[in-house]
């Protein structure tokens, strides 16, 4: 079975005006988790195995990949620690 990277799918959702709008409005929070779902799907991990490797449950990983409230510093950095990633955070001007 051949897999679609997440980034071709993001794009093709995007030209979608009204998943465009929903996703500016909820903005960083979706953003912050299709970014950790796609960290996950890089690192070849089921939202079990990096439960497991992060010592949480399921539920919570299903939980920070869907965008419901702001993980902490700390869970961010379990969670790249996890996936073989590391954590970059920016501030820029707002445009």
């Amino acid at each position: 079975m051949k897999t679609i990277p997440f980034k071709q799918v993001f794009d093709r959702w995007m030209k979608d005006p009204e998943f465009r709008h929903e996703y500016e409005r909820i903005g960083p929070a979706m953003e912050l988790a299709f970014q950790l779902a796609e960290a996950r799907r890089r690192a070849g991990l089921s939202q079990a195995e990096l439960a497991q490797r992060m010592g949480t449950s399921q539920s919570t990983i299903a939980r920070l990949e869907n965008g419901r409230g702001l993980p902490s510093a700390r869970t961010l950095t379990r969670f790249a620690e996890a996936t073989g990633a590391r954590i970059h955070i920016q501030v820029v001007p707002a445009e």
